[in-house]
């Protein structure tokens, strides 16, 4: 596989976010689970080592590479700790990303740079209340006041949103009286009408800081709005299908850790004087979480590298996030039946990676959308050939 994707240049790149990830991140992973503690040091380690910036232009201070380089390096980091790939994943597709692709260059020049060397953190609001997988009803207004737009309405589950420095949302864009479509705004997160809830306590990706956003008369001004109003739906949509590259990266990732780990203990562990893996009903198991994630890698890196051609990846995207993230929550329910009661404790990490797999189903588009989607462009296939 390495050779069907991968240049000398990404097998480096690989090589140095493994050894990273080993030798950082590792040895505290599990403590970070255990206390939801967010790691700064980390973050602001991975921007010195161009982590933070991978798929960014060099003219806007990234590493200039491609999305099959940046899907490589959330996969091995995703291999240790979901959380802090997460972390990476978030604010480089999400948050730094719709700048790099919508944004004026004045906007580029001013944020992305900064982006990119992990000096700020990024932040994307889409989610609300009453507004996830439907996301055209969005509740957030913005009204054009003079020279600023006048926001009020909130997000919720929103990540890396209490350490961001800048936060991207989508909103209605209201002028004249009129709603003229969904935009997207840049807001530096000191503004004062921004509130910051406290951090979610959630199931997993427990270090990755998840809030919810509260706008109350937030000034922002009018030079801050990402692309045309009337793009601003066809901006966000085009962000989250990118960003299924990245879920999908973040599910192969996590299902390769937990799947190393029930390997190696097949291995060390023996039942009637023989390692367990050898008993078929185990070895069945192994040689199916193997498959899968070979399958699953094969889809997510083959989407990256269309997205790389510059081709429509509508159903692509959504295949690889719709098939990684269901075999991710797969593998890590086998690895803790191969580890059997010691896959049920903290000490063995299996359980971490069951619970970080879980939200893989439903962040970015659940299962049930991704389905939708695939349909939808199978229908419009159909329709071009008969």
């Amino acid at each position: 596989m390495d050779k069907l994707f991968f240049t000398e240049e990404h097998t480096m790149l690989v090589e140095m976010v493994r050894d990273f990830a080993n030798t950082e991140v590792a040895p505290i992973a599990r403590e970070l689970d255990e206390t939801g503690r967010f790691p700064e040091e980390i973050v602001s380690k991975m921007g010195k080592l161009g982590l933070m910036g991978i798929p960014v232009p060099e003219e806007y201070g990234g590493a200039g590479m491609d999305t099959v380089a940046y899907a490589a390096a959330v996969m091995e980091m995703a291999k240790v700790d979901a959380s802090v790939a997460i972390t990476m994943a978030a604010h480089t597709s999400l948050g730094t990303m719709p700048i790099v692709i919508a944004g004026t260059e004045e906007q580029k020049r001013k944020y992305v740079p900064q982006l990119a060397s992990g000096e700020i953190l990024g932040a994307f609001g889409l989610t609300e209340p009453e507004a996830g997988s439907d996301a055209g009803a969005t509740k957030t207004r913005a009204v054009l006041d003079g020279d600023e737009y006048v926001v009020n309405g909130g997000k919720i589950f929103i990540t890396n949103s209490g350490k961001a420095g800048i936060l991207l949302f989508t909103t209605q864009i209201v002028e004249n009286g009129k709603s003229i479509g969904i935009g997207a705004l840049i807001v530096d997160t000191d503004n004062p009408g921004l509130k910051i809830g406290p951090k979610e306590k959630k199931m997993g990706w427990r270090a990755s800081d998840t809030r919810q956003l509260f706008f109350e008369d937030m000034r922002v001004p009018k030079e801050n709005l990402l692309g045309q109003p009337s793009d601003g739906f066809k901006t966000f949509m085009k962000t989250l299908t990118g960003g299924r590259i990245s879920v999908a990266a973040l599910s192969v990732g996590t299902a390769e850790g937990a799947y190393q780990k029930a390997l190696n203990y097949s291995t060390e562990r023996k039942a009637f004087g023989k390692e367990i893996y050898k008993f078929q009903a185990i070895g069945f198991k192994l040689a199916d979480m193997a498959t899968q994630i070979e399958a699953a890698k094969l889809l997510t890196f083959h989407a990256a590298w269309m997205k790389d051609q510059g081709m429509d990846i509508t159903k692509e995207a959504a295949i690889a996030k719709l098939y990684a993230s269901e075999a991710a929550m797969k593998i890590t329910t086998e690895a803790i039946q191969v580890l059997g009661g010691y896959g049920y404790v903290k000490e063995y990490d299996v359980e971490r990676f069951f619970r970080d797999a879980k939200v893989l189903e439903i962040g970015e588009g659940t299962s049930e959308i991704q389905r939708m989607i695939i349909t939808r462009q199978l229908m419009k296939t159909l329709r071009k050939t008969a």
